[in-house]
C-alpha cells in the first residue's frame, strides 16, 4: 500500500522548485523512484530538528503520521522501509566514496558560500523571498524580527565555520572553483553516457556517467535548480551557473523528464 507523504518546503505549494537545495534534493529523490507525495508550506517550528525540508509520513492508514526531517535521514528511512531503492547499491567502494565526496562538496562547502551570498550579501531580497510574499507570507514586522535573528545567527555561524572570515573576492574565487569541478564532473558524465548510448537521445545523463542516477545526482540537481531559481537573492551564482552549458543542460534534461509539471527557471537574470 502506498504511504501518505507530505513534503513541507517552507515555501508556498506552487509548481516550481524552491530556493532550498535540500528541498529540491528530496523531491528529486522521490520522483526518481516515482514515489507519490504532496507539498505544503510548513514551518520550522514544527520540524523535528528545526530543519527544512521535513515530511509527514504515514506508512499505512492504520498507523499514525510521523514527522521526519533532514533530507538525508528521510531518504535513509524510506530506503529502510523499502519505499525507495538504494541508488548506490551497485557502486564499487571507490565509486561510493566519490559519490559521497561530491555530496560533501556541495552540501558541506558550497552551501556555506550560498548562505553568505543570500543572507549577508543580499539580505533584503532573501528575507522577502523566504519570509515575505515569496515564502512564509509573514507580516512585515515579523519579517523584520525573525529576519534579524536569522541574520545574526548566520553571521556567527559563518564566522565560526570560516566562510565569514573571507573577503568577498576570496569567496567568489572559492565558489567558482567548486562550480568548475561540478562542471568538469558533469562534462565527463555526459561524455561517458553519450558514448555508451551511441548518440544523443535527450534523456538525462548522470554525474558519475552510469546507467542511472546516484545519490550525488539528487544533491547536485537540487543545488543547480536552487541557484537557477534564486536569481534575486543570489545573482552572482545565478550568473555563474548559467555560464556552464553542460550544467544547465544536465538540469534541463532532468527537469523535462521528472519535473515537467514544474515551471522552468528564467533563461537569463
Amino acid at each position: 500500500m502506498t504511504p501518505t507523504i507530505t513534503v513541507y518546503r517552507n515555501f508556498p505549494s506552487t509548481p516550481n522548485h524552491t530556493w532550498s537545495p535540500f528541498v529540491n534534493k528530496l523531491e528529486t529523490r522521490l520522483r526518481l523512484s516515482s514515489l507519490p507525495y504532496t507539498t505544503a508550506s510548513g514551518s520550522l517550528s514544527h520540524s523535528p530538528n528545526s530543519k527544512i525540508p521535513y515530511i509527514s509520513y504515514q506508512p499505512s492508514p492504520t498507523s499514525p503520521p510521523e514527522l521526519l526531517s533532514d533530507s538525508t535521514l528521510i531518504t535513509r528511512r524510506l530506503i529502510s522501509d523499502n519505499l525507495l531503492p538504494d541508488l548506490n547499491s551497485s557502486l564499487s567502494p571507490a565509486e561510493k566514496a566519490l559519490d559521497l565526496s561530491i555530496r560533501a562538496l556541495v552540501e558541506d562547502k558550497l552551501q556555506f558560500f550560498n548562505t553568505r551570498e543570500q543572507w549577508v550579501d543580499n539580505y533584503l531580497p532573501m528575507r522577502e523571498g523566504v519570509l515575505g510574499s515569496g515564502g512564509a507570507g509573514l507580516p512585515w514586522v515579523m519579517q523584520w524580527v525573525i529576519g534579524g535573528k536569522i541574520y545574526r545567527d548566520i553571521i556567527r555561524t559563518l564566522y565560526g565555520q570560516g566562510t565569514g572570515r573571507y573577503a568577498s573576492r576570496e569567496v567568489a574565487m572559492l565558489k567558482e572553483e567548486v562550480w568548475e569541478s561540478i562542471n568538469a564532473l558533469l562534462l565527463e558524465g555526459k561524455t561517458k553516457t553519450l558514448a555508451r548510448r551511441e548518440g544523443e537521445s535527450g534523456e538525462p545523463f548522470w554525474i558519475l556517467g552510469g546507467e542511472g542516477p546516484t545519490e550525488a545526482d539528487c544533491t547536485v540537481y537540487g543545488m543547480i535548480v536552487g541557484r537557477l531559481m534564486c536569481s534575486t537573492a543570489a545573482p552572482e551564482t545565478g550568473t555563474l551557473v548559467r555560464s556552464y552549458p553542460v550544467v544547465v543542460d544536465y538540469a534541463r534534461r532532468i527537469h523535462a523528464k521528472y519535473f515537467s509539471d514544474y515551471d522552468l527557471w528564467k533563461e537569463e537574470i
